[in-house]
């Protein structure tokens, strides 16, 4: 069973690694990595890669994956718009962790690293937030220098600034990260405040979409 992801950065690639051999044992991972989606998508809107990343879960489908999980929030409303024409599920990654923090109460904060992250993270909380029949007030919080830390490859520098923002909200019945790269710093908060991410809810989901379209194709 093979479950292909999309990513805008190759640091991605050995946390969910990680996660599967944790959670997902024998499950195959394929690795897609493309960084050039992300930067467009920050400078032009995510619109503006929506063919590239069609052709990217369409080779990933013709490869043999039998799910896309596509880890990157910028552009994970595009990637799920394009599930109708790969022939495959797409999974959007950070829709389960949108769905915890609807289900957590009413006033989330999200916190991001690149502001290009805010309008789709935000939108994709309040469609859970109406799927669910539950209010929601949603603040923003950019986290200055985090970014150009994790584009350095220091991830660890990353994590600590998140953390630390984090760790300054305040009136808050959850935190979003809205991004797979801010996953680190969920383990170096203090706040009480219940803060998400991500990867391993994402991952989950994928693994799930995988199994159902095996299971599909079986019968």
């Amino acid at each position: 069973m093979t479950l292909a992801l999309l990513h805008t950065s190759p640091l991605h690639v050995p946390v969910f690694e990680a996660l599967r051999d944790e959670d997902h044992p024998g499950l195959e991972l394929r690795h897609f990595v493309d960084e050039s989606l992300l930067a467009r998508a920050r400078e032009l809107g995510p619109e503006a890669v929506a063919d590239d990343v069609r052709t990217a879960l369409s080779r990933a489908a013709a490869e043999g994956a039998r799910a896309v999980l596509c880890t990157c929030s910028t552009i994970g409303a595009v990637a799920e718009a394009a599930a109708c024409v790969t022939g495959v599920p797409v999974v959007r990654g950070d829709r389960p962790m949108a769905a915890a923090a609807v289900a957590a109460g009413e006033r989330v904060v999200v916190l991001a690293t690149v502001e290009s992250t805010f309008a789709p993270t935000v939108g994709l909380i309040e469609e859970e937030a109406r799927r669910a029949g539950r209010p929601v007030t949603i603040r923003t919080l950019l986290v200055e220098g985090a970014w150009d830390r994790f584009a350095a490859g220091d991830t660890q520098a990353c994590a600590r600034l998140v953390a630390d923002a984090a760790d300054r909200v305040a009136d808050a019945d959850s935190i979003v990260l809205a991004q797979g790269s801010m996953a680190p710093a969920q383990h170096l908060v203090r706040t009480a405040v219940p803060v998400l991410s991500s990867p391993r809810p994402g991952l989950a989901a994928g693994a799930r979409a995988a199994r159902g379209a095996r299971a599909a194709l079986a019968g």
